[in-house]
């Protein structure tokens, strides 16, 4: 295998149509996504239906939750309109990583965003009262893992 093939051995681009599914909730697959062109929804499956959870758009990754902690995916990930991502397998993203250490600070930030905005949406579901004291700080003692 020569030397160029060795550092791309982990990375692919792959295309998706609108409404395709990336991966479905449940799937044990690791890979990250990182959007090239298009957008992606997450979605989350509950007996009341579909629930959209966020909405990635070009520079945006996806798939960290499986990759850093292993286990079946949380949620799926669906197309929206035409998109094209590159796909890291977990050795590609350490390889990543070793290359550019940026890339690791620059997910972190927007990991660090994520959940400010999580933090947020939770406090004005408190503010609007549709969800209680009580509950919200089962949320947040269950999104510390206590």
């Amino acid at each position: 295998m020569s030397l160029l093939e060795k550092r791309f051995a982990f990375e692919k681009i792959i295309s998706f149509n609108d409404t395709q599914w990336v991966f479905e909730e449940g799937d044990h697959n690791r890979d990250l996504y990182i959007i090239q062109d298009g957008a992606i929804d997450i979605i989350k499956q509950t007996p009341k239906g579909e629930i959209l959870l966020a909405t990635f758009e070009k520079g945006d990754f996806f798939g960290d939750m499986a990759l850093l902690q292993g286990g079946p995916r949380f949620a799926g990930a669906r197309a929206k309109g035409a998109t094209r991502l590159l796909v890291l397998q977990p050795g590609g993203f350490l390889l990543k990583i070793r290359r550019d250490p940026t890339f690791a600070f620059e997910m972190l930030q927007q990991l660090s965003q994520r959940i400010k905005v999580s933090n947020e949406r939770l406090l004005t579901l408190i503010q609007k009262g549709n969800i209680s004291h009580e509950m919200a700080q089962e949320v947040l003692n269950s999104m510390m893992g206590r």
